[in-house]
C-alpha cells in the first residue's frame, strides 16, 4: 500500500472520529465536565501520549527560527481552536456543529490566497459565498429550545470561529510537518497548548468530581483524549506529509454525514428543515470552492 493511500485512509479515519465526537463530547458537557475543563484534559492527555510516543521516533532538535511558527500553530491549533469548539458544542447541538465545521475548507482556500497567493477563480468565489450563507443561516436561524443547548446562535458562532482557526493551523503547520517527525512536532505543540489553555481551563479542570464520574462519562472523556485528540492530530499530521492542506481539509465533508447519522441514531439530536437546507448550502459551497478546474 502506497504512502499516499495510507495518508488518504488516515485523513478519512480522522474525520470519522471527529464525526463521532460531536455527539460523544456533547454527552459529557456540562453535566460531568465543563468545556474548558475538557480542553485541559485533551491537551494534557495528548501531550503525555506524544511525549511517550516520541521515545520511539527520531531524536530531533527544533531550530530556533521555527519556535515562533510552532507557537503560532499551538495558539491556532491547540489553544483557541479547541477552546471555541468545545465551548460552542456545549452551547449548540451536535448536528449544527457537524455542519458548520465543514466550512473549514473554504477558509483554507481564502487563507491560501492571502498567505501563499493561490489564485481564486470565480466558481470558487461563488462556492465561498454559498457555503458562508449556509453557515450563517444556521447561526442566525438555527434557534431551538433545548435544555442541553442554552445558546445555539452563540454556540454556532464559536464553532464557525473554530473552523477559521483550524484552517489557519493546517496552512501554517504544513511547512513544519515537512521538516520534523510528527512525534517531535506534536509533543511540542501540545506542551505549548497546555500553557496556552491553562488560564482558561484550570478552574474547570480542578472542579471535576472524579470519584463520582460514571463509567459513561469516563469512556467518553477517554475517547476525546485518545481518539479525538491523539489519533486525529497524528492522522492529520501524517496525511499532511503526503497531501496538500486543501486536500486534507476536504475530508471534512464527510463529517456532516457521520455526525448527523450518529447524533440521530443515538437520539442526541434531530433534523429540522433549517438544518437540512443549511447543510445543503454548505456542502454545495465547499464542493464549488474545492473542485479542481477542468483541464482543456
Amino acid at each position: 500500500m502506497s504512502r499516499r493511500t495510507l495518508a488518504i485512509l488516515a485523513a478519512l479515519g480522522a474525520t470519522t472520529i471527529y464525526g463521532f465526537t460531536h455527539t460523544i463530547a456533547k454527552g459529557v458537557m456540562p453535566d460531568f465536565v465543563q468545556p474548558y475543563g475538557l480542553v485541559m484534559l485533551r491537551v494534557i492527555g495528548a501531550s503525555i501520549l506524544f511525549w511517550l510516543a516520541s521515545f520511539f521516533g527520531p531524536k530531533e532538535k527544533i531550530e530556533k527560527k521555527d519556535y515562533r511558527r510552532i507557537l503560532i500553530c499551538a495558539i491556532f491549533g491547540m489553544g483557541i481552536n479547541m477552546l471555541v469548539f468545545l465551548k460552542g458544542l456545549a452551547l449548540s447541538t451536535p448536528i449544527n456543529s457537524a455542519v458548520i465545521i465543514t466550512i473549514t475548507p473554504i477558509f483554507v482556500l481564502i487563507l491560501s490566497a492571502i498567505l501563499i497567493k493561490e489564485k481564486i477563480i470565480p466558481r470558487k468565489i461563488t462556492g465561498i459565498v454559498i457555503g458562508l450563507a449556509g453557515a450563517l443561516g444556521l447561526i442566525l436561524f438555527g434557534n431551538e429550545i433545548r435544555q442541553d443547548a442554552p445558546n445555539i446562535p452563540l454556540g454556532n458562532f464559536y464553532i464557525l470561529l473554530n473552523a477559521i482557526f483550524y484552517g489557519t493551523y493546517l496552512i501554517i503547520a504544513k511547512t513544519l510537518i515537512e521538516k520534523y517527525h510528527p512525534f517531535t512536532f506534536m509533543k511540542w505543540l501540545f506542551s505549548l497548548g497546555v500553557l496556552i489553555c491553562l488560564p482558561f481551563g484550570y478552574q474547570e479542570l480542578i472542579a471535576i468530581d472524579w470519584p463520582n464520574l460514571p463509567f459513561e462519562a469516563l469512556w467518553k472523556i477517554a475517547f476525546v483524549i485518545l481518539g479525538t485528540t491523539f489519533c486525529t492530530y497524528l492522522f492529520n499530521i501524517f496525511a499532511l506529509t503526503q497531501l496538500k492542506a486543501s486536500t486534507v481539509s476536504a475530508f471534512i465533508y464527510v463529517q456532516p454525514l457521520i455526525g448527523i447519522l450518529f447524533a440521530v441514531a443515538t437520539g442526541q439530536d434531530s433534523l429540522t428543515t433549517v438544518k437540512i437546507f443549511a447543510a445543503c448550502l454548505v456542502l454545495l459551497g465547499v464542493y464549488l470552492a474545492s473542485r479542481k478546474p477542468r483541464v482543456r
